[in-house]
C-alpha cells in the first residue's frame, strides 16, 4: 500500500499523523511524507529562471527570496520531524519525506498524480461546525479533486475505547461497495465495531395529497418498497463485511437510518461514537460534479466530527 501523508504543521495535521494509529492501516507500506511551503517564488534550485524573470532591482525582491528559503527550510524540517514520528508509529514502513513550495493543494495533487498513492492523507483544518464549511480549505480541494482515495483525519471522538469504531455509508453504488471492501481488508484492533449505515430519504405527503387515497396509497407504498430494499441492502452488506473481514472478532451491525443521506449518515455516526466514517466517492469522479451541491461524500467529509475516508480506487483496483 502507497500512502501519501501531507504534513503542514498545524494541529490538524498533527491530529492527522496521531489518527493514523486507528485508521486499520497495514503493517508494511510506503509512504512519503510531504510538507509545501506556501511561498510565491520560485524554489532555490530555479535561481537562474529567476533571476531572467525579476531583475535583482525590484524592491523587495531580496527580502522574499530569503523569506521563500526560509520558508523551505522549515518545511524540509517539518516532513523530515514528521517522517520520524510516523517510523515510530509504524516502524516496518517504508518512509521518505519531501518538500515542495507553492500551493500546497495544487502541489499535494500533482504529486498524487506523479506518485499514484492508494491513500493520501490529510488533516482538517476546521475545528468546529462552521469553520468546517470554509471554503477553499486545503483538505476540501484535495478530497473533491484527487485521484485516489482520501482520508481527513480529524481528532478522535470515538467512545470504543482501545478498539475502533466504524460507520460504512452505503447506497448500493458500486462506490459503496469499494468502501466495504477497503475496510474489510484493514487490520482493525481486535474487538472493534463496523456499522454498516443506509440512509432512507423517504417521500413526504403533503395535505392536498392527503385528501386524493390513490396518491397518499401510492406513496406509503412507495416508501414501503425502499424500505424493504433498504433492509435487504443492510442484511447482505453485513453478510459480505462479516465473511471477508480479516478480523472475526469485529463486530458488524447494521443500521437503516430516516433523513437526508448527508445528514443523517453525520448523525448516526456521532451517535454511534465513531472514530471514521468510510464512504464511497459518490459525485466525485465526474469534473462537473464535483461542484455540485449535496455530493453526498464532500458533505460528510465536510460535517463530520469524526474522520473520514472517502474512498476512490486507483486504476479500479485494491
Amino acid at each position: 500500500m502507497k500512502i501519501l501523508i501531507a504534513y503542514d504543521g498545524s494541529a490538524s495535521a498533527h491530529t492527522a499523523i496521531d489518527g493514523l494509529r486507528r485508521a486499520g492501516l497495514p503493517i508494511e507500506a510506503d509512504a512519503l511524507v510531504v510538507s509545501v511551503a506556501e511561498v510565491w517564488l520560485p524554489t532555490p534550485e530555479h535561481e537562474a529562471s529567476l533571476n531572467d524573470a525579476f531583475p535583482t532591482e525590484i524592491p523587495g525582491l531580496d527580502r522574499a527570496r530569503a523569506h521563500a528559503i526560509e520558508r523551505m527550510k522549515l518545511a524540509e524540517e517539518a516532513a523530515r520531524s514528521t517522517c520520524e514520528r510516523v517510523s515510530q508509529i509504524f516502524p516496518q514502513w517504508q518512509l521518505r519525506h519531501q518538500a515542495l513550495s507553492g500551493s500546497p493543494p495544487h502541489e499535494i495533487l500533482n504529486l498524487a498524480r506523479q506518485w499514484e498513492p492508494d491513500l493520501i492523507v490529510v488533516g482538517s483544518q476546521g475545528r468546529t461546525a462552521l469553520g468546517r464549511f470554509v471554503l477553499g480549505s486545503v483538505s476540501q480541494k484535495v478530497l473533491t479533486e484527487a485521484q485516489t482515495s482520501v482520508r481527513i483525519s480529524r481528532e478522535t471522538t470515538g467512545t470504543g475505547g482501545s478498539a475502533v469504531r466504524v460507520v460504512v455509508g452505503v447506497d448500493g453504488a458500486e462506490g459503496a461497495k469499494n468502501a466495504l471492501r477497503v475496510v474489510a481488508l484493514r487490520h482493525w484492533p481486535p474487538g472493534s465495531e463496523v456499522r454498516v449505515v443506509i440512509a432512507e430519504d423517504p417521500l413526504v405527503t403533503n395535505s392536498a395529497y392527503r385528501l386524493i387515497p390513490p396518491v397518499d396509497h401510492f406513496i406509503a407504498e412507495v416508501n414501503e418498497a425502499e424500505h424493504g430494499m433498504a433492509e435487504k441492502l443492510a442484511t447482505d452488506a453485513v453478510k459480505e463485511l462479516s465473511a471477508t473481514l480479516k478480523d472475526k472478532s469485529v463486530t458488524v451491525s447494521s443500521a437503516v437510518v430516516t433523513g437526508v443521506p448527508k445528514q443523517a449518515l453525520v448523525a448516526h455516526a456521532e451517535e454511534f461514537g465513531a472514530d471514521c466514517i468510510f464512504t464511497g466517492a459518490t459525485g466525485l469522479s465526474n469534473p462537473i460534479e464535483r461542484f455540485l451541491v449535496g455530493s453526498v461524500s464532500a458533505a460528510v467529509a465536510a460535517r463530520a466530527a469524526c474522520s473520514v475516508e472517502v474512498v476512490r480506487l486507483r486504476n479500479g483496483s485494491l
